[in-house]
């Protein structure tokens, strides 16, 4: 069988397929990965072709900016309209040429595509072949009916038939790592193929030496939150989606004495965070004011040396899932990854979103039980929302009883399984 898999956006959807594309692979199955080039480097070492074909987001955003579709600091961070306009704006229609053509060399029988990527859906509708969706936050978030409109318009611009139903961008089903009495989706998606959460993702992640030094008598809470400039600020276009806001919003004194700064995207965001404006040093700061020992990663974000208690380490990267098995406390901005990687390690939640579905997620954490959303990123916030989890062992309890409920899902190679059954092997 022939699986064409594509990916748009967020590396974190290259994360989220990566063990079903691995396990198609394995079995035997010809995989083909179409995705933005930062995402490319994924599927390292895997038995699967890749082609970074695709716009990587950060030139998305910016093309976005220049066209004055999203704001570079929207009224509401949350609304689905951002979401929208990156999932299904203008580049979906290059993005359909592009795979297509490859589509049409490669011969799929089925299509898997990342809950935000379009191309793939378009495609699959021209060839006649099914489509589904990998574990995806964005996906099962962004409401079909806002997606269809915006999904016509690139029909339009592409000469094809206009769509008729909205839930057809599902009309093959979905799949998705959380129990079904779990589930995260925001609109009825019928369906839903659950199998089990992998309890590691890369092959090759160990723990690192500095782990042994982790004391065991205080809760470990491991921090993944970091602000949307860290998926910006080392992409080549970030000095021009710079320009934008700088000629808009900032004043000329903000960078006087500063030479070269622009050069120095960590210097860039200081400067445009200073101190508490900063939601990653604050976070630390309240980290700091409790007796646990907190590991942060920051994605190359920067954080005041001076907030940074004795309790508190601080990493670029960190390999959260084998962290999370030895954790008490995940902090996180309630990415769908960090969330499915929180329940399958039995480990409660504090959870501060940023974007659209993460909102949405923060409420579902909430109302299961799994956690609680922090109210800002006030230190003090954090603290007492932090303290809160650690004391009270409710939480702890509902997530172990998540956790048994996802481990008692089919591993991933069902998955592969439905996919031959979907495609008619």
């Amino acid at each position: 069988m022939r699986i064409l898999c594509t990916l748009a956006l967020s590396p974190s959807n290259a994360r989220a397929l990566l063990p079903l594309a691995r396990a198609a692979a394995e079995a035997g199955h010809e995989v083909t990965v179409v995705s933005p080039p930062e995402m490319a480097g994924v599927f390292e070492g895997e038995r699967i072709r890749v082609l970074p074909l695709f716009t990587d987001m950060a030139e998305i955003v910016l093309s976005l900016l220049q066209q004055k579709r999203i704001d570079f600091v929207p009224a509401d961070p949350f609304s689905a309209q951002t979401l929208l306009a990156t999932a299904c704006g203008p580049h979906v229609t290059d993005a359909y040429r592009q795979l297509l053509d490859v589509a049409e060399e490669f011969k799929p029988d089925v299509i898997v595509r990342s809950g935000v990527e379009f191309a793939g859906y378009l495609v699959a509708e021209t060839l006649g072949v099914p489509h589904v969706t990998a574990p995806s936050g964005g996906g099962q978030y962004l409401d079909p009916r806002l997606a269809f409109d915006e999904l016509n318009l690139r029909r339009a611009e592409l000469g094809l038939p206009e769509g008729t139903a909205p839930e057809a961008i599902h009309a093959h089903g979905r799949f998705d790592c959380m129990p079904p009495e779990y589930t995260f989706t925001a609109h009825d998606i019928a369906g839903t193929f659950a199998y089990q959460q992998p309890a590691t993702i890369v092959r090759t992640e160990t723990g690192p030496e500095w782990l042994r030094e982790i004391p065991g008598d205080k809760p470990l809470v491991v921090v993944s939150s970091t602000n949307v400039f860290a998926s910006l600020m080392h992409s080549a276009v970030f000095p021009r989606i710079l320009d934008l806001f700088f000629d808009g919003m900032v004043a000329g004194h903000l960078f006087e004495g500063m030479d070269d700064v622009r050069a120095d995207p960590a210097a860039v965001v200081h400067a445009l965070m200073p101190g508490d404006a900063n939601p990653l040093t604050t976070i630390v700061k309240g980290l700091s004011q409790l007796d646990c020992t907190a590991v942060v990663a920051t994605r190359g974000m920067p954080v005041d040396p001076d907030a940074i208690g004795g309790n508190v380490r601080v990493f670029d990267t960190i390999p959260q899932p084998l962290l999370l098995e030895t954790a008490q406390l995940l902090f996180t901005h309630g990415g769908y990854n960090s969330v499915r990687e929180a329940v399958r390690a039995g480990v409660p939640m504090a959870v501060l979103p940023e974007l659209s579905d993460q909102a949405h997620n923060a409420t579902r954490v909430a109302e299961l039980g799994l956690g609680l959303r922090v109210p800002s990123a006030k230190a003090d916030d954090v603290a007492e929302t932090v303290d809160r989890l650690l004391s009270d062992p409710s939480h702890a309890h509902a997530a172990r009883t998540a956790q048994r409920h996802m481990l008692a899902l089919p591993p991933v190679t069902a998955a592969v399984d439905h996919l031959v059954a979907l495609a008619g092997h």
